[in-house]
């Protein structure tokens, strides 16, 4: 046994002897005590399950609500602060985030290098592209695009002349790493996304 496996087990092998000797105690029949030790047992596990896998049941709470209303999941502030966003059904993490104060709904992309938005999102949030651009490496070859400059808060976190590339081609918005590397820190947990600012 490992060093904080011996109190885990102190304390289980207490729970027992209490159960065990509140039973006794009472001199009932081993038909009614065996029925009784059984529902003390269920209802330490389930006390248990509650306490130790409370993130996965929040998760679970969160994407049932999400079936029912058909909305997806919401990105929530955790305890210490930092962002946590859920997983949606694509497999893929995405955010609202606010653009110079507009709502634009981003992919979290941990393999783009920097934070693209495409032309109509960049005309909705009045991003002006600069007169410097940058060639971008893509799956579909090399692309020439503009930079710029703009707020971009993402849940608590916030930046102000945050750089950009506008994409001319329609297609998604995009969080990259040079967003990802602003922060203190950043994580996956199962199916959760956790921004630390």
């Amino acid at each position: 046994m490992s060093g904080d496996q011996i109190p885990r087990a102190i304390y289980l092998l207490l729970f027992l002897v209490l159960v065990s000797t509140s039973l006794a105690a009472r001199q009932l029949p081993l038909k009614k005590t065996a029925k009784m030790a059984f529902a003390w047992v269920a209802i330490f596990v389930v006390v248990l399950s509650l306490v130790a896998f409370k993130a996965e049941w929040k998760e679970l709470g969160s994407r049932v609500g999400s079936a029912l209303t058909g909305a997806p999941p919401e990105a929530e502030v955790g305890p210490s602060g930092e962002l946590r966003i859920p997983m949606r059904e694509d497999g893929h993490f995405w955010v609202q985030a606010l653009v110079n104060g507009h709502s634009i709904d981003f992919l979290v992309d941990s393999g783009a290098s920097i934070t693209t938005i495409n032309r109509n999102a960049a005309a909705k949030a009045k991003v002006k592209a600069g007169i410097r651009v940058a060639q971008v490496e893509t799956a579909n070859g090399t692309l020439i695009m503009p930079r710029a400059m703009a707020s971009l808060e993402v849940g608590s976190i916030q930046r102000d002349q945050f750089p950009l590339l506008i994409a001319e081609q329609d297609g998604l918005n995009v969080i990259g790493m040079n967003f990802l590397s602003s922060l203190r820190g950043w994580r996956a947990e199962g199916r959760t996304l956790v921004l630390q600012p």
